[in-house]
């Protein structure tokens, strides 16, 4: 639902009513473009995961030619008060300081999403107020979280082939982690990794701080939506809205690593197929992340070792979707190319 076409949902019960209508996917399409693999010159299934691609986006994009000529790379930074924990290797200045890098076109971002022929977007989530520490209260109210998502909503515009979700934010896989924990259960230490590099004494205030999250806000477990208000981030929230509107828009997604997936999951605790429109581009290095993935349904397209964030496994991953049309546009059939099919 792109923010041109209808007024974005402005509260919780909005945001439920348009999980309540989700498109379903394209099998006509899907199907088209399953029958010409098989017709291709390989052998069926030959190019793995590729394949899969093309139909994926065939039933989401709704046509037997998909395309990614057109990917979106969003970034939507936040500011989290839990960060003043201690939690982070770095100071939340670098919140307002990488959004400058990345204007000046110096982040690893700016250089991969050029490198795809993308369109980079960095979406500033009022860093100069984060969001509540949320061991001392709930991170954000209804009114604020709402406002989020629909901000992210704005991301999926019309004329989109595929839109890639990221984020920064210091402190966000605290967060991160505390989501996890209250949607998907487990223990602190199950969901909290080094983030930007932390270790030792970091570390273990990092997992008392989540296990003191939840504890705060046991009373809005089994609530999605109000788990993201008292845990979350803008940045989390305005990833939620994106995916949200990207499909009611008929855009695929692909989503970045650790805090990018746990904000997707508050779709998914709602849902299980609000997801389907969605691939996880990478796994990260953040311990959690495979586990993540795997309670998801989710298989990482690539497995690079990265944890930077910023979209950056999602723009990179780009590649593999722009590969995968290649081969379907490009292809011949077996009768066209004069060779022999399987006997």
């Amino acid at each position: 639902m792109p923010a041109a076409d209808s007024t974005p949902p402005a509260t919780f019960a909005e945001m439920r009513a348009v999980l309540a209508r989700l498109p379903e996917a394209d099998e006509a399409a899907r199907t088209k473009v399953r029958l010409r693999q098989a017709d291709l010159t390989k052998p069926p299934g030959s190019l793995g995961r590729l394949e899969e691609i093309t139909e994926w986006l065939a039933a989401w994009q709704g046509t037997s030619q998909p395309r990614c000529r057109r990917p979106r790379v969003c970034v939507f930074a936040g500011s989290h008060g839990v960060a003043a924990r201690g939690v982070s290797a770095y100071p939340t200045e670098v919140n307002a300081q990488m959004v400058q890098n990345f204007i000046a076109g110096g982040a690893a971002i700016n250089q991969i999403t050029a490198f795809i022929d993308g369109d980079l977007r960095v979406h500033e989530m009022d860093l100069d107020h984060p969001v509540g520490d949320f061991t001392r209260g709930p991170a954000m109210d209804e009114a604020r979280c709402a406002r989020a998502m629909a901000y992210g909503m704005m991301a999926a515009e019309p004329g989109i082939d595929v839109l890639c979700l990221g984020e920064m934010g210091i402190g966000n896989t605290t967060a991160a982690a505390a989501l996890c924990l209250a949607l998907l259960g487990g223990q602190a230490e199950d969901w909290v990794g080094p983030g930007t590099g932390v270790a030792g004494d970091a570390l273990k205030r990092k997992v008392e701080t989540v296990r003191l999250g939840l504890e705060r806000h046991r009373a809005v477990l089994g609530s999605p939506l109000e788990v993201l208000a008292a845990l979350g981030g803008e940045e989390l929230a305005a990833i939620c809205g994106a995916i949200l509107a990207a499909r009611m828009g008929r855009i695929p997604v692909l989503l970045d690593g650790y805090a990018c997936t746990a904000a997707a999951s508050v779709l998914y605790a709602l849902q299980p197929h609000a997801l389907d429109h969605c691939l996880v581009a990478h796994r990260s290095a953040e311990p959690a992340h495979a586990a993540l993935c795997a309670r998801l349904g989710q298989k990482p397209l690539l497995d690079l070792g990265m944890r930077l964030g910023e979209a950056s496994g999602a723009a990179l991953a780009v590649s593999l979707l722009k590969a995968a049309c290649a081969c379907l546009e490009g292809m011949a059939s077996f009768g066209k190319a004069g060779v022999s099919g399987p006997i």
